[in-house]
Parts: C-alpha cells; sequence; structure tokens
C-alpha cells in the first residue's frame, strides 16, 4: 500500500508517474488531458503543474490551501473556509472580486463549479481523485469563461470493473492549543460483472476551531463541520461504449468566520453573531463515452444544486456604531452539456471540435438586519421583526459555444497548435419584490425616535446582457533534443459580463452620490508566453520553464459607493502581468527526490482615466494583488527500513511574498489612501511527513505550520468587516493512518 507514500513531489506533476504505470515508466511520462484529449504533460505547450491522488496524499494536501502553496503563480484568497479565490499570474485587483466572475475556473470533472467572488466556493474534498491539474495562463478556448488566468480541474476516478478495492485513510491532528482534528475517508470499488462496476467515496470532517470571537464570546469559534461523499456506476457493454453515472453530496459548515482582528490579540475576531459561510453541493452527472476508428466521442451532462448562507455583520461600515448585517441565502441551480469529438492521440492530426451549453438560475435573498436590542435601544418601532430590509433577486445566465483545437506535426520535432472559441452568452436579472425602510439613515441621526417608514420594493425586470465573441490560441513547438521540448504560445481569456443587482439605485444615505451603473463588459486578456520542458540523464532531472507577458484591458472590477459600501461592478483601464515560473526536480540517489519552484511577478496598472480611476480607487503604476515571489522547495526520501517495510521522508517549505490587498485610494476621492488599504504579510509554511508503509497499512506523523508562522495571508479590502484578516493556521501535530483492502 502506498497511499502515503510518494517518491515524487506535489511542486512537479511530471516526476510523478501515474498510477498503474509500468515499472519502467521513466520519470516524467504523466499523462494530462488539460488539451481535452491524452497527452503527455511535456508536449503540451501550456504551463501546468499535476498532482497523482500518491502526491497528494504524501503531503497531506487534502484541500486547496495545499494546492496554492505548491502550485508556482498561483494564490489562493482564502478569508475563510469555503470563501476561496484563487489567482493565477498577478490577474487580480483584490482576493475578493465581490459580483465578479473568478479569474481561476475550477472544474469538478466537467462541471465548472466556481462562480462569483462574493460568493462561497465549497472546499471540494481531494480523496480518491485520479488527478489534479493547475493550467496556468488562459484557458478560454478549451475551458471557456472564467478561465480568464487559468484553470483547476479536479478529476475524480472512474469506477474498475477489474477487481475489488477499498480503502480508508484516517487523520487525527492537534491544532493550535489543543484543538482536535478529525479526518475520514473511505472508499470502495466493486465489480459487478466484467463490464460493470460501481464505486463509492465518503468523507467526514470535525474540525475544532482556533479563533476566539469575542463579541459572541465564544472560543474557538470557527470550528468546522463537513461531510458528503459520491458514488458512480461504469458499464462497458461494447469495446467501444463507456457509460458513466455519478451522484454526489457536500456539505460543508464552518461555525464562524476565520477572518481576525489582530488589534484584539492573537486569533481574536469580532462579529455581533458568527459570520456564515455555509454551503451544501449536489452535482449529478451523466458521461458517454463512444470510441469510434480514429475518434472518441464525449458527452458530459451535469446537473447541479449549490445552497450557501453568506451571513456577515456589516457593522464596520459605520465603525460599529449602529446594528447593521445581512443574512443572505442563495439558491443555485445550473446545467451543463459539453460534447465533443477528439481524435486518436499520434497521428500528424491531433483536434477535438466540440460543443458547450450552461444555463444558471441564481436565487439570492437579501435580508438586512438591525437586532432586537438596538431598536429597542434606539425607540424605533414599525418593523415586523428584526429586519429593516428584505429583497428577493434572481438572475439567469446561458452560455453556447462552439470550440475546436487543431494540432499539425510537421516532423517529430515541430509541430503547430491552433484553436478557438466562439460563444455567445447572456444574463438578466430580475427583482421579485421585498420591501425597505429609512433604518439607516433613521440610524445615522441621534435625535431620531419612534415608527421607520417602510417602502414595499416593486418587482423589476432588467436589462439583458448579451456579449458575443471569439477566444483563441495560438502555439509553436519545437524539440531541439529529444528530451526537451520549447514552446511560443499566444493565448486569450475572458470573462462574461455582469449585471449588477442595484442598478440605478440612489442611496440613501446620500442622495448625491453615485447612481449604481447598469454592470461590466467582459475584459479581455492576451497571454504571450514562452517556454520550456526538459528531462536529463534518464529523467533524474527536470525542469519546466515559461516566461510570459500579460495584457489585460477593460478590467472587470468591483466598486464601491462611498456612503453606503454597496458594490457594483465596472470596467476600467489596462494592466500588464510580466512574469517568470520555474519548476525544477532532482533524483541524485536511490530514493531521494528534490526540487524547487517558484514564479516572479511584476504586475501593475499601466492606463487609467481619472474617471476610471476615482471609481475604482486605482491610479497609473499600482500594484495589482500578487506577490512579487513565491516559491516552494521540497526534499523526498524513501528508503527500506526492512524487507516489509518501505519508509518515506518529506519536507515542504513554501514562501509567499507580500501584496497589496486591494487598490490604495477611496473610490470618488483620488489620492486618499483608503482607511482598509493594506498588505499580506510575506509568510513562510513549512510542511514535514514520516510515514512507514507495510504490505496494506501506512502509518504516518505530520507537521502542518511547523515553524507556527502567524502573518497575514489576506486582506479584505471592505470597509463593512470589523475583522479583515486572514492568517495561517497554527502548527498542527498530526497522526495519518491508511489500509488498503
Amino acid at each position: 500500500a502506498m497511499s502515503l507514500i510518494a517518491a515524487a513531489s506535489p511542486a512537479l506533476g511530471q516526476t510523478a508517474a501515474s498510477e498503474g504505470a509500468s515499472e519502467g515508466t521513466a520519470v516524467g511520462e504523466i499523462i494530462v488531458t488539460a488539451t481535452r484529449r491524452n497527452e503527455r504533460l511535456q508536449d503540451v505547450p501550456l504551463s501546468i503543474t499535476a498532482y497523482t491522488q500518491e502526491t497528494l496524499e504524501a503531503k497531506g494536501i487534502v484541500g486547496y490551501e495545499g494546492l496554492a502553496q505548491e502550485t508556482p503563480g498561483v494564490v489562493l484568497n482564502r478569508a475563510s473556509a469555503n470563501f476561496n479565490n484563487f489567482t493565477a499570474r498577478g490577474i487580480a485587483t483584490n482576493g475578493y472580486g465581490a459580483n465578479l466572475q473568478s479569474t481561476v475556473a475550477v472544474y469538478i470533472d466537467e462541471l465548472p463549479i466556481s462562480t462569483i467572488g462574493n460568493t462561497t466556493v465549497l472546499d471540494t474534498n481531494l480523496y480518491d481523485i485520479e488527478r489534479v491539474e493547475f493550467l496556468r495562463g488562459p484557458q478560454g478556448t478549451l475551458f471557456g469563461s472564467g478561465s480568464l488566468s487559468g484553470a483547476l480541474r479536479i478529476l475524480t476516478k472512474r469506477p474498475d470493473p477489474s477487481g475489488f478495492d477499498a480503502s480508508v485513510l484516517v487523520d487525527y491532528g492537534i491544532v493550535g492549543n489543543g484543538s482536535l482534528r478529525q479526518r475520514y475517508n473511505g472508499m470502495v470499488n466493486v465489480p459487478l460483472s466484467e463490464t460493470l462496476a460501481v464505486r463509492a467515496v465518503g468523507f467526514y470532517r470535525d474540525e475544532e476551531g482556533y479563533i476566539d470571537n469575542v463579541g459572541t464570546g465564544i472560543r474557538n469559534a470557527n470550528t468546522l463541520v463537513s461531510w458528503g461523499g459520491r458514488m458512480a456506476v461504469q458499464w462497458e457493454p461494447t469495446e467501444r461504449l463507456t457509460l458513466k453515472l455519478m451522484a454526489s453530496y457536500e456539505n460543508n459548515k464552518p461555525e464562524d468566520s476565520s477572518l481576525v482582528s489582530p488589534a484584539l490579540g492573537k486569533y481574536k475576531r469580532i462579529s455581533d453573531r458568527p459570520d456564515l459561510f455555509q454551503g451544501q453541493q449536489a452535482i449529478y452527472n451523466a458521461t458517454i463515452d463512444y470510441r469510434f476508428d480514429g475518434a472518441t466521442f464525449t458527452s458530459s451532462s451535469s446537473l447541479s444544486g449549490f445552497d450557501q448562507k453568506f451571513f456577515v455583520d456589516l457593522a464596520g461600515t459605520f465603525g460599529g456604531g449602529i446594528a447593521f448585517a445581512l443574512d443572505a441565502t442563495a439558491y443555485m441551480d445550473t446545467f451543463v452539456e459539453e460534447a465533443r469529438l477528439a481524435s486518436d492521440p499520434g497521428g500528424k492530426w491531433d483536434w477535438v471540435v466540440g460543443g458547450f451549453f450552461l444555463d444558471r438560475r441564481l436565487d439570492v435573498d437579501y435580508n438586512y438586519r438591525s437586532s432586537p436590542a438596538y431598536l429597542t435601544q434606539r425607540g424605533f418601532t414599525g418593523l415586523a421583526d428584526e429586519y429593516y430590509q428584505r429583497q428577493y433577486n434572481h438572475s439567469k445566465s446561458r452560455e453556447l459555444a462552439g470550440f475546436g483545437e487543431v494540432t499539425y506535426r510537421f516532423t517529430d520535432e515541430f509541430w503547430v497548435t491552433g484553436g478557438l472559441r466562439y460563444g455567445g452568452f447572456e444574463a438578466q436579472s430580475f427583482v421579485e419584490g421585498g420591501y425597505t425602510s429609512n433604518y439607516l439613515a433613521a440610524a445615522l441621526t441621534p435625535t431620531f425616535r419612534g415608527p421607520l417608514t417602510i417602502t414595499q420594493v416593486a418587482p423589476v425586470t432588467g436589462v439583458k446582457a448579451k456579449e458575443t465573441g471569439p477566444s483563441y490560441k495560438v502555439s509553436v513547438s519545437y524539440k531541439p533534443v529529444p528530451q526537451v521540448t520549447t514552446y511560443a504560445t499566444l493565448s486569450t481569456g475572458f470573462r462574461t459580463p455582469v449585471v449588477n443587482g442595484f442598478a440605478g439605485r440612489a442611496s440613501v444615505v446620500n442622495p448625491a452620490d453615485i447612481i449604481i451603473p447598469f454592470g461590466a463588459d467582459s475584459d479581455d486578456l492576451t497571454n504571450y508566453e514562452l517556454g520550456v520542458k526538459g528531462r536529463w540523464f534518464d529523467g533524474l532531472l527536470s525542469a519546466n520553464l515559461a516566461a510570459y507577458w500579460i495584457d489585460w484591458k477593460n478590467i472587470q472590477v468591483q466598486a464601491n459607493r462611498v456612503s453606503d459600501s454597496v458594490q457594483f461592478a465596472t470596467n476600467i483601464g489596462k494592466a500588464v502581468s510580466r512574469g517568470l515560473e520555474f519548476e525544477i526536480a532532482l533524483a541524485p540517489a536511490d530514493g531521494l527526490t528534490l526540487g524547487v519552484n517558484g514564479t516572479f511577478i511584476d504586475a501593475q496598472v499601466t492606463d487609467l482615466t481619472p474617471t476610471e480611476a476615482a471609481i475604482s480607487g486605482a491610479a497609473e503604476g499600482v500594484r495589482l494583488a500578487a506577490p512579487k515571489f513565491q516559491g516552494a522547495a521540497y526534499v523526498n526520501y524513501g528508503f527500506d527500513l526492512s524487507p516489509e517495510a518501505r519508509a518515506n521522508l518529506s519536507v515542504v517549505a513554501s514562501h509567499v511574498g507580500s501584496y497589496p490587498g486591494m487598490f490604495p485610494y477611496v473610490p470618488g476621492r483620488p489620492g486618499v489612501i483608503s482607511p482598509t488599504y493594506g498588505y499580506t504579510e510575506a509568510y513562510n509554511n513549512v510542511n514535514a511527513a514520516f510515514a512507514v508503509a507495510l504490505e496494506k497499512l501506512t502509518i504516518g506523523v505530520y507537521a502542518e505550520n511547523l515553524l507556527d508562522s502567524r502573518k497575514i495571508t489576506y486582506v479584505h479590502p471592505e470597509a463593512f468587516l470589523a475583522s479583515r484578516f486572514g492568517v495561517q493556521r497554527p502548527r498542527t501535530i498530526g497522526l495519518r493512518a491508511s489500509y488498503d483492502f
């Protein structure tokens, strides 16, 4: 059982031979599907880091944090559990991205699960995963909108009819000063016949918190309980036809936010009630593969439901002087169909052609509240309960696209690839009704007493936003020697247009403040990239290098109205991101792997009108939300303790530089530094693990954040939060045991 042992590091996916490969497979021969067809990672003209299940488990990567720490050029802006926003190659104006489509698309198999920045993105469980692929740079041709600067693909394992298999993984850890972390994972694979198999995965996590909320009086408030599972059935009635049905469910319930206020003390936060970013996601998928002579047809149909709570204390907007909070509930239903035909690899021509359709409805109930104690204290009456404003909105969006990619091999050493996606997107928002009141104005008037004025919100049908356009990619690849592949790539990415839910609304606090605009058009991004991937000395040394220049125009940004902190989407100017990425792995002795990876980024705003600067808080020359340097180094050593026992020691040290959490100035007041402006702290993280594998049982000990670094890793850009800082999780010492039946 090698479930906790890996002879490779996740920092360089090519160093891990894919599962099932023969004994003689050379280091570096991992197969990826980033091009929608099977291809050697070394031959793909993209920057990709790939992780096998064995690598994930050896390094203790169970979620997004570990992936970000060990993927060059990638930052995870993680405000709290379930509040994840990846950025890649410096393409971010802040780490929050409220109202905007994410710049990195997150896929579970064929389903895009990333949406907009101020909604929860579930911490997907990474047990029994075939592979994780992180594609850096725009992936607009094959992965569509939202892959502006990259795509993260989580590929689940298929049922296997060749034999029975089962495994369990149990993890106990002590976080900080004694909080218990429990994680349980199990998998069973049952062949029902030579052509039919079922595979089921289940997990449960109970992780005691380590942050005290001084507002609610709850110790270790950010406890997390998460559970779920998935089941897949696969049938191969003929050699040509494969049918797979899959259902998964994940319920992720942190009991409070993990954002802190350093001024209150170590690991302290404040809110009047727990801030809740909770989600539950159900996914149903049907996939059909049919192998023609020379090509394979794939149809993937997915239906998902995602329910979430977004409960947050907004009293920081007014310095905590009045009770002001939002209890938002949201329900999102998505249908995705992708059908494609891909050629069998190995010919002079390699190609894939397909179509994509997405239909999504998002319902959001905005419930703004005071508190019974505050209403009584101020003598306010006239409300049915503590909620002074309720508004019920929903939006509908559709995306339809055709795409294709073709590679022509002039020789085995020289080939060109071209890709095109042409699609249309439309979105429309609807206000179903609700009511509002003069609560905020009254609360800000010290002498006001008595009944509040209730005003009904009339239903409104928003204008339909439509946009069509192409996304394209061109690359040239050349092998000067068989072990080295070089490439030059030009690629583009885009995000869908955004409709502002409160478009046309004036501020009740200051009617002279700006009127919320209609929305934001798609932004435009072009990536110019040179890369080299090489393996020398029979694979003992491997390296990937990539240099890129990105032009980002018509940038979608989340702006803020000054008087009432209402957020809205709009477009501004231009920015440029230039960078160098590297991944180097060395295997100098049997069982020993050493490696480094990292990225240097220079990303800043280059062009802006005075009006754009005023509403966004930006200025020419200001940095985007990306570290100038980020990197990791690792050592992995596997050795035989005895003929029956194999030991493995791994240490990974990562560093992320400091970067701004937002644009520096107050929207509407150019040159005035925002009171919420701040930088993350440069931080280091060291993880270490030692495991011993017997025939079926593997037992290991591990330490995460070994040096107990407590640096600020995230700065929330909004004034409405009293606790705005994400910090590293305290040192965690644990024991892991797995058993492979």
